[in-house]
Parts: C-alpha cells; sequence; structure tokens
C-alpha cells in the first residue's frame, strides 16, 4: 500500500504523541514493504523533501510558531491548510490518514481524497466539545463547530482511545470507531541504562496549561514537609515554563525541582524515568498519554487525575498507579503511597505495558489500512 499520514508538526523535529506516534508506525509499515509519506511543515535545514528508515518527509511549508499565548496558533493552522492541498493531491495514495487536530487541515485533505476518489482515515486524539470555550473564551463557539464539521469528513474514523472514541460517537453519532492506540518501543526501553540523575517524581511532557503541572509543584510542597529531601524532575518545555519556575519559589520547593527542558535525545527521557521511583501526571487533558505509558513499561507506578478528559486514567488501576482527585493534597497522598509501593507494582506496570509494543499497534494499523482499502 501507499500510504500518507498528515499532521502540520513532523517528529523528531517537534516532540508530541500526535508525531511520535506517526513517526513509529511509519517507519514500522515502510519495512513491512509499505510505501509511507508524512507531510507537515518543514522544521529541518536543506530540501524540503527527504527519505529517512524508508519513510518520505514532504515539508509543505516553513515552519510557524505553533503556540501563541500557551495556546495552538489559528494562524500556523490556517497557513498548513493552505499549503497541504497541492502536495496532497499531486500524488495518488492508496489511503490517507489524517490527524483531527488542529482541525482546518481537515478540509482541503478531505477535499483531496474526495477528488483522488482516496480513502481517508481521520485518527482522532482527543474530542474537545464545550471545552472549546474554556480554551478560546466566546470565539470557542467556532471551534466547537468546526470539530463537528470534521467529525463527519470520513466515513472511516480511528480513535487513539476508549476516551477518545467514546465522546466521538456522542459528537457525530457514528456507531463503529475503530481504536488503533498509541504505543511504545519496548524492545528500545529495554535497552536503554538508568540514568545518573535520580529523582523520586518525574514529569515528562510540554510545558502547557491544561498539564496542570502547578498543581505537581504544590504536591511537592506538601509532600516536602515529609520528606525534606524529595527530589523532582520536570522534563520538557513550553510556554509555561518561567511561571513554574516562578511557582517552585513561591512554594520554596526550587532547590527539590530541576527542570530539565527539552531532551532532544528521547532516550535521555527513558534514563530519567527507570531512575525515578512515580510519575506524575496531573494533565486534565490527554488524548492517551504515551508518555505515562512509557514510564510504566520502565516500572513506574502512574498517579494522574480523575479528570474527564484524562485518558491516561483508562491506563491506570490499582496495579498500575494511583487515580486521584485533581488537588495538591490528593495528588501529594497518592504519591507518597505510590513511593512506598513501587517495588511490588513494578512488574504489574511492565506487563500492562508490554500490550502497546508499537509492532503489535502497527499490525493492527495495517489490518485497519488493507481492509479499507480493499473496499474501495
Amino acid at each position: 500500500m501507499k500510504i500518507a499520514y498528515v499532521y502540520d508538526a513532523i517528529y523528531p523535529f517537534w516532540v508530541g504523541g500526535v508525531e511520535k506516534r506517526i513517526f513509529e508506525l511509519s517507519r514500522r509499515l515502510a519495512a513491512r514493504g509499505h510505501e509511507v509519506h508524512v507531510f507537515g511543515l518543514k522544521s529541518w535545514d536543506g530540501d524540503s523533501r527527504f527519505c529517512r528508515e524508508g519513510v518520505y518527509y514532504h515539508g509543505v511549508g516553513e515552519v510557524k510558531q505553533f503556540y501563541r499565548s500557551g495556546r495552538r496558533s489559528i494562524i500556523e493552522a490556517l497557513y498548513f491548510s493552505l499549503k497541504i492541498f497541492t502536495p496532497l493531491y499531486r500524488e495518488h495514495f492508496d489511503i490517507i490518514d489524517c490527524q483531527n487536530f488542529p482541525y482546518l487541515h481537515c478540509f482541503p485533505v478531505a477535499l483531496v481524497a474526495r477528488m483522488k476518489k482516496t480513502p481517508l482515515v481521520i485518527t482522532w486524539h482527543e474530542v474537545w466539545e464545550d471545552y472549546w470555550f474554556e480554551y478560546l473564551g466566546i470565539f470557542g463557539f467556532f471551534g466547537k463547530v468546526i470539530e463537528k464539521l470534521v467529525a463527519h469528513l470520513s466515513a472511516t474514523v480511528a480513535a487513539v482511545s476508549d476516551m477518545t472514541r467514546n465522546n466521538l460517537q456522542l459528537l457525530n453519532n457514528r456507531p463503529e470507531i475503530t481504536i488503533i492506540p498509541n504505543g511504545i518501543d519496548l524492545h528500545r526501553i529495554v535497552e536503554v541504562p538508568p540514568s545518573d540523575t535520580v529523582s523520586d517524581i518525574l514529569f515528562s511532557g510540554r510545558l502547557v496549561r491544561e498539564k496542570k503541572i502547578d498543581l505537581l509543584i504544590q504536591a511537592l510542597a506538601s509532600i516536602k514537609r515529609e520528606l525534606p529531601d524529595i527530589r523532582c524532575i520536570i522534563a520538557g518545555d513550553g510556554p509555561e515554563m518561567f511561571e513554574l519556575q516562578k511557582t517552585a519559589q513561591y512554594y520554596d520547593v526550587s532547590d527539590n525541582i530541576r527542570f530539565m527542558g527539552f531532551l532532544k535525545v528521547h532516550d535521555e527521557v527513558i534514563a530519567l524515568m527507570k531512575s525515578s521511583k512515580v510519575f506524575g501526571s496531573p494533565s486534565v487533558r490527554e488524548g492517551f498519554g504515551i508518555a505515562a505509558l512509557e514510564a510504566m513499561a520502565c516500572g513506574l507506578p502512574v498517579v494522574t487525575s480523575d479528570t474527564r478528559k484524562n485518558a491516561v486514567k483508562d491506563l491506570v488501576d490499582e496495579r498500575t498507579g494511583i487515580i486521584t482527585s485533581l488537588t495538591p493534597e490528593g495528588f501529594a497522598e497518592s504519591i507518597l503511597a505510590c513511593i512506598r509501593r513501587r517495588d511490588e507494582m513494578r512488574n504489574d506496570c511492565i506487563k500492562f505495558a508490554e500490550g502497546y509494543d508499537w509492532d503489535v499497534i502497527a499490525g493492527k494499523a495495517e489490518s485497519y489500512y488493507a481492509a479499507i482499502a480493499d473496499n474501495k
């Protein structure tokens, strides 16, 4: 099959769950003999097209600022939607897999699919619904309308989690939505040695408002009363970095936290997981939670929030971590409990993560695409 993936950000030039998913699936599908193309904005020097590990990458336009005032840029999303049509139309594919976010590009991609009579899959990572109003204020109405329209663009729809599928079914009344979850590279994780930098609590991800890392810092202040030498690492970068550093100063835990910034080599993140005790994931909005799953593969129990839009809690039970209230007190108590129980939880965490190896997920995606292409 000739397969196209469409998303504005391309890994490893941008590091996030969606682009990492495309990277892992595309190179595995290429290794299985398929011709795979990835379309996004050009975040690298040199030619706009290159091939790596059998995957063809297309930079359809110059990269723009992805975030403005802590939110995804509407200008960037509009720019990508204007740039994607022509390069995608020039090629012929057996299947196009378009990621739902940031929405606007889904319309020209759907137009290309219709004109070329190519099967289109829209893969949904999250459904925002009323969260649009929190994200954009009164302009959230337009985001909600666009999300609803995108939900009806394609007859074939995939979701990365049970939570996303359930929310999408409420949005478009479609009974059949296939789950193709995100995954992890278990073989690589096993090979990475632990870091020399040791911590008790680890967070890894984008430093954006909805991750609620400020709550984790407040919880750390409470834990510090019982464990004065508690150590926390926050690995990642984003628009909230400065505010989070100020929050750490305010709660007098700056000496207990190390802000690592963005780690270009992903093995460094895995190494930090292996030298930590608990993974903190207080996010109120996660479509899946690859970082949490990687942490489990490293033997770390996960503490996450009991919020409706947080799909990480679908990965957590009493064997693999704790789902707790979105309060500093709840997180502090749960982190302490996981630190005490981490040795007995370690094997269950690793065993659970084994079911999400990328090789397994690539096989599911391959079968799904083949069935759609055969029914064209």
